[in-house]
């Protein structure tokens, strides 16, 4: 349904469309391989992206279409808790400069293509290599429901309303990425990152000037929380611990998505890995910008039927139709990367670890990547549904449940590239509590992130995936205990008898 549709800004946003579903389409020859039907080549690129290559496929599939939506609202809600991001996207990158190499290294010397391969081989357990599997697959799906949410606002932001703009988007997105694998994400993130940091540099330079500077823009934004009674542009003491445990656990969390370490996996080797983690943080940079709009949309005194609102309305007031236009497009081309690499991740999981070991062990390279093509599909079908069919807060909620899931993961993928000592039922065992654990608190908090406990000095606020990690690392290491002692111990009965 069309309403008040601005035709210069429908213009524009439907020829960069067309541009970036062309390029995903041709990226099938873009350093074509001897075939696309193995999973390496299809789903990894042949772990060939160099330094540029990764830098624009990991900061495309990291800083996504609904982070350039949901920061700034964030922000526009809340004030400066909603910058949590910045310090989370900066902490994790010392993470990535020592540990992903050596994962990278693990997985390229043994064939690796999934985390689920890489506990496998460290383990040797099935099951467990089957709970990380489920748990990427689980944490990813409302991932991709949410870049459709950003999307989504972009598309109603040009006056078109109802399901077929967007049934019609991710359908050309299902098509290329089963022709092409990881090369469309890969070389359609090029256009994505330099339009998005076109409109952001267009922002923080042109809005200032019109809304009267940025102290005009703090002040406006500091009496707008006043007079609701909540949140600030400075933090509260009482909002410093739990910032800085959700920076914390984000870090943590954010490689061990399915996605995040499909980029690191397609990297050509460990140095490039070590130069993007010195390379990426200007996409923090980036994002500090961008989360300023959520003051600046105090200062335009926008009227927003909802929070997520505030980015499309700036630019449709502030700027030309044209250019409005341009930054609507990003947005929704913002979404297709990671989009496109989530369902892959997604794909390679559910094919290495789900159908080559249970259903058809003796599946070929080409069958492989066959069934890799059609998951990816089916998860994309599965997260619109979800968007169509369900409430939109439904998707923000299972993606809270998300981040806390995939935390658990980090046990058993980490620590068994640096250590012999736990044992594969100690590791489950932990994931269990761990998941079981955590979905419980946030469950018992109204599924809100943070979780209060009694310190003494009174209660403190932590991310709730942060203490299911604790636990979980906790009942591990007991579990770990338990095992190697029980044998002993027979041992010393037995001597004594």
């Amino acid at each position: 349904m069309l309403t008040n549709v601005d035709s210069a800004a429908f213009a524009v946003f439907l020829a960069l469309f067309i541009l970036v579903t062309g390029m995903g389409f041709v990226a099938s020859r873009w350093r074509k391989p001897e075939t696309l039907a193995h999973l390496d080549e299809w789903g990894l690129g042949g772990r060939k992206f160099g330094t540029w290559i990764t830098w624009f496929l990991v900061g495309g599939d990291f800083y996504t279409a609904y982070t350039v939506i949901a920061v700034p609202a964030l922000v526009y809600a809340v004030g400066a808790y909603g910058f949590f991001a910045l310090p989370y996207t900066i902490i994790v990158y010392p993470f990535v400069f020592a540990v992903m190499p050596v994962l990278w290294k693990v997985a390229k010397e043994r064939g690796y293509v999934t985390a689920g391969d890489v506990v496998r081989g460290a383990y040797g357990s099935r099951g467990l290599e089957l709970a990380v599997a489920a748990t990427g697959v689980l944490a990813t799906m409302p991932y991709i429901a949410l870049q459709l949410i950003g999307m989504e606002v972009a598309i109603k932001a040009l006056g078109l309303h109802g399901e077929v703009p967007l049934v019609l988007a991710f359908l050309v997105l299902a098509l290329y990425t089963y022709s092409s694998g990881l090369r469309a994400p890969a070389l359609i993130a090029f256009v994505k990152d330099i339009m998005i940091y076109i409109v952001v540099i267009a922002a923080i330079a042109i809005v200032p000037s019109k809304l009267g500077g940025y102290g005009a823009i703090f002040t406006a934004a500091d009496a707008a929380f006043a007079a609701k009674g909540s949140g600030g542009i400075l933090l509260s003491p009482a909002q410093i611990v739990p910032y800085a445990s959700l920076a914390l656990g984000s870090a943590l969390a954010a490689f061990m998505y399915p996605h995040t370490l499909t980029g690191i996996f397609a990297s050509s080797g460990g140095n490039t890995i070590r130069k993007n983690a010195m390379l990426l943080p200007a996409y923090t940079l980036l994002l500090g910008l961008l989360a300023l709009l959520g003051y600046m949309g105090h200062a335009a005194g926008l009227k927003l039927a909802s929070n997520n609102d505030v980015v499309p309305e700036l630019f449709k007031t502030l700027f030309p139709s044209w250019f409005a236009g341009f930054a609507f497009a990003a947005i929704a081309i913002g979404a297709l990367v990671p989009a496109a690499v989530m369902s892959i991740g997604a794909a390679n999981l559910f094919t290495r670890n789900f159908w080559k070991v249970w259903v058809d062990p003796k599946v070929t390279p080409a069958g492989e990547a066959k069934v890799a093509k059609i998951t990816s599909m089916l998860v994309k079908v599965g997260a619109l549904l979800a968007i169509l069919l369900m409430p939109t807060q439904f998707a923000l909620d299972l993606q809270l449940l998300g981040g806390l899931w995939i935390l658990q993961t980090l046990p058993a993928l980490v620590f068994g590239l640096y250590l012999n000592w736990f044992s594969s039922t100690a590791l489950l065992a932990g994931w269990a509590v761990g998941l079981a654990g955590g979905s419980w608190l946030a469950w018992s908090d109204g599924l809100k992130p943070l979780h209060s406990i009694d310190v003494g000095a009174g209660p403190v606020a932590i991310y709730t995936g942060l203490l299911a990690l604790t636990l979980n690392i906790v009942v591990a290491v007991v579990v770990n205990l338990v095992l190697k002692r029980a044998p002993q111990e027979r041992l010393a009965r037995e001597a004594a008898e």
